[in-house]
């Protein structure tokens, strides 16, 4: 069984990529805290997720730097030769389902998609999922 679920904050915004076919594709980085606290501070482990289609235009739309949501998805293994000739190893979680928890809605008048710092409701959170990652291409 392959299946994960996190709760954790966006360290960035997240990206929107057009790929071929007209697929979208969303990634971002996911901090989340760790379980025990060690003697120097609070420890989190960074995940890059990976959302596609309808899912990731709903996550770039809603969530920025600092949004807090819960992802549900599975572990995804590939590996990539660079230019130079390394060879670079991915893992990843293909997220199936987004829970936006605590958004950072974009301000209108931006363009650089900056972010005010405004926590939602819980009658604001949202659930979006999406089946479109089961045709990921293997790299």
């Amino acid at each position: 069984m392959n299946q994960v679920g996190m709760i954790g904050r966006m360290t960035k915004d997240p990206v929107l990529r057009s790929l071929s076919e007209g697929r979208v594709q969303a990634s971002f980085v996911l901090a989340v805290q760790r379980t025990y606290k060690n003697a120097k501070a609070d420890d989190a482990d960074f995940v890059l997720c990976t959302v596609w289609g309808k899912l990731a235009e709903h996550t770039v739309k809603y969530c920025g730097k600092g949004s807090l949501v819960g992802i549900s998805g599975h572990i995804h293994s590939r590996s990539y030769q660079k230019e130079d000739g390394t060879r670079v190893f991915v893992t990843e979680v293909i997220v199936d389902e987004v829970q936006f928890l605590q958004t950072k809605p974009k301000t209108e008048e931006s363009s650089e998609g900056t972010f005010v710092n405004k926590e939602s409701k819980a009658k604001d959170d949202f659930i979006f999922t999406d089946e479109e990652h089961k045709e990921l291409p293997v790299v």
